[in-house]
């Protein structure tokens, strides 16, 4: 089964996700092998970071769940809200993937 975690942050929050960011990846890495993508969404212009979307490959909601339960971002409060969806799936077009983008979703550049 697919999930999103689908969060939004407080405003204002950029300094408090700067605190966190590397403990957030690292997090995250620990959870490589189930994450389909991720990425944080941003404002218009692209200086603020506004939230985060991770899909997953997951069994349960309960392990959606778990993984937001110990997420550095939700524990430090920067989050307003959270909302988990069953996910499966749809469209996926790889060539408007650019060549980093398509290297962090799937390892390998783009052919």
């Amino acid at each position: 089964m697919y999930w999103a975690v689908y969060c939004v942050d407080k405003p204002n929050m950029n300094d408090q996700r700067i605190k966190f960011v590397d403990a957030h990846r690292r997090y995250l890495e620990g959870w490589s092998s189930k994450v389909v993508f991720s990425g944080p969404f941003q404002s218009d212009d692209a200086s603020q970071e506004l939230g985060s979307l991770i899909i997953f490959k997951l069994d349960s909601r309960a392990e959606a769940q778990a993984f937001i339960d110990g997420e550095p971002f939700y524990q430090a409060g920067i989050f307003e809200k959270v909302i988990i969806y069953r996910w499966r799936g749809g469209r996926f077009n790889p060539k408007l993937v650019s060549e980093v983008g398509w290297a962090r979703v799937t390892g390998a550049a783009p052919q």
